[in-house]
């Protein structure tokens, strides 16, 4: 008799934890939900939500988070049966020290029968309310047994197409525009600028590389309850594998380094100051994000953020991206979009700027045959620089080394297999993945907004302010070398290589059709190459502590 009790009590206790295990499964993955960085940051003795029991036996969850949060998504309506996995709602935080961008996405532990749903799409919800969000009873069995509802085969046929409608991004983006508009029809917005990206680079030639896969990325991440850059969606593991680490833009600096040719910049070192000087846009337009930020509303840059904005002037898409993802990760799809943009528009931007800032005499001065440079210069130069670097700025080492690695497989002519793969198939490889995570940045939450037109206003001035700063100082080069430098040159120390150079090139021509400036405008152009990989390694350096 007492061997029977032992054995009744302990299948009690057994019976217990199979009915608050799932309960405790649930708990925990609520309580650590998916917030995109916010619950890791939390205090230790503060949940997202919590879960406790009514008077009636139900399951009651409540919201505890201090901030507030908007309801981004309801999956669920008062009678439904859930299963273990399905998504129950998801709210989006409102946080006060970071953008309003990190969701939660609670699901279902265990078979539970809605009871009642407190909360719809776009309420604005806070800690502290004694309302449940949501009630839950708890399902002991289940099974897949099919049932006749109520009004024969057509009830069954109407419930059909409902779930069908309710599982359609046509229905999501009708119910989030009367709630939240760029969740809704901003959805639309953004595919069709994801078109024009694509009709830029199709028709019009714009960068075709990167505005292809940037353009269709655009397209992917606003599609509605897919959840493609989510943390299990294919653009959201591109993006962990490859931006978040720094990988794609350090392989997409190898593989420009096996294209580039030095030779220019070693015939003309004094070319690289005016690489040098066309860097000031990068700090202009850093300064330029901070003032703004002061005296508008509704933008609000951090030094990080002005920093990965700032970068922009450097004409640099990989560098932009590369810091973009260090400092300000948030704003990353419209830094990159605007610093591929303003490169692809170099032919239009620079004309203007070169005849404004430039004489026609100083615009006709031909320039002396750059001298033969021999292999052993090519050779060293990438492992000089690469041993500079890493005794004077080693938070620059990742690019650089990176850069002047490739120029080392193109220069030292024993791996020409290997030259060959960097240059070709291993950069296009990078460059699809690297285009489809940028433009999974491009959601319509993330960029319409008054920030966005910042950083786009920010990105033209730097790379305005840029092109005529490389300008200025080849007017005074030109003065102190006895009218021998042409200034054009300057306006190539933007590092859109090798477009800046032929614009150069070319605007030299419609002045003297015998004065060719390119292989001059290339040393000032890939002196630019490495002048914005300094300079964001200089900005890595001094905002180490900030992030």
């Amino acid at each position: 008799m007492k061997a029977m009790k032992m054995l009744l009590s302990k299948l009690l206790c057994a019976t217990r934890f199979a009915t608050c295990f799932p309960l405790l499964l649930m708990s925990l993955a609520t309580a650590a939900a998916d917030t995109d960085g916010l619950a890791k940051n939390a205090p230790e003795d503060e949940q997202v939500f919590a879960m406790s029991g009514t008077e009636e036996g139900h399951t009651a969850i409540q919201y505890r988070w201090g901030d507030p949060a908007t309801v981004y998504e309801v999956s669920i309506e008062a009678g439904d049966v859930v299963q273990p996995g399905s998504l129950l709602c998801v709210l989006k935080f409102e946080q006060a020290d970071r953008p309003a961008r990190s969701k939660a996405h609670i699901k279902a532990g265990a078979t539970y029968t809605v009871v009642a749903v407190n909360i719809n799409v776009g309420d604005r919800i806070q800690a502290g309310s004694d309302k449940p969000i949501i009630v839950l009873n708890r399902e002991l069995l289940t099974h897949d047994s099919t049932m006749q509802q109520e009004g024969g085969r057509l009830g069954t046929m109407g419930g059909l197409f409902k779930n069908l409608w309710h599982s359609t991004g046509l229905r999501e983006m009708i119910v989030q525009t009367a709630n939240a508009w760029p969740l809704g029809v901003g959805r639309l917005f953004m595919i069709a600028v994801g078109v024009l990206l694509l009709y830029l680079a199709i028709f019009k030639r714009f960068e075709p590389l990167l505005l292809v896969p940037i353009g269709f990325g655009a397209i992917m991440v606003n599609i509605p309850l897919a959840y493609l850059a989510g943390p299990e969606g294919i653009l959201g593991y591109l993006y962990a594998m490859g931006i978040e680490t720094g990988v794609f833009p350090l392989l997409i600096f190898m593989g420009v380094g096996a294209m580039t040719d030095f030779g220019p910049l070693i015939a003309n070192p004094a070319t690289a100051l005016l690489g040098a000087a066309a860097q000031i846009g990068i700090f202009t337009a850093l300064l330029g994000s901070l003032a703004l930020s002061a005296w508008v509303p509704g933008i609000n840059f951090t030094l990080p953020d002005a920093a990965s904005i700032g970068i922009i002037g450097g004409a640099d898409g990989p560098t932009s991206i590369f810091l973009a993802g260090k400092l300000s990760p948030s704003l990353l799809g419209a830094i990159a979009v605007a610093a591929y943009s303003y490169m692809a528009l170099v032919p239009i931007i620079q004309p203007p700027i070169m005849r404004l800032l430039t004489t026609s005499e100083e615009r006709k001065t031909r320039m002396v045959q750059l001298r033969p440079v021999s292999r052993l210069e090519r050779i060293c130069f990438p492992v000089i620089i690469t041993f500079l670097c890493a005794l004077l700025l080693p938070d620059a080492a990742p690019l650089i080394s990176m850069l002047m690695f490739g120029n080392l497989l193109r220069e030292c002519g024993v791996v020409d297999r290997l030259s060959h793969t960097a240059q070709h198939a291993l950069i296009n490889i990078v460059t699809i993945f690297l285009g489809l995570t940028v433009g999974s940045k491009l959601s319509a939450d993330q960029f319409l907004n008054l920030q966005t037109i910042g950083i786009l206003a920010m990105g033209l001035i730097a790379f305005v302010v840029g092109t005529s700063g490389g300008l200025l100082l080849g007017k005074i080069m030109y003065r102190l070398s006895g009218k021998t430098i042409n200034p054009l040159i300057g306006a190539a120390g933007v590092s859109a290589v090798p477009m800046a150079a032929r614009v150069v090139n070319k605007f030299g021509l419609e002045e003297d059709n015998h004065n060719f400036l390119l292989m001059h405008a290339m040393g000032p152009n890939v002196a630019g190459v490495i002048g914005s990989a300094v300079a964001a390694g200089v900005l890595l350096n001094a905002l180490s502590g900030l992030f």
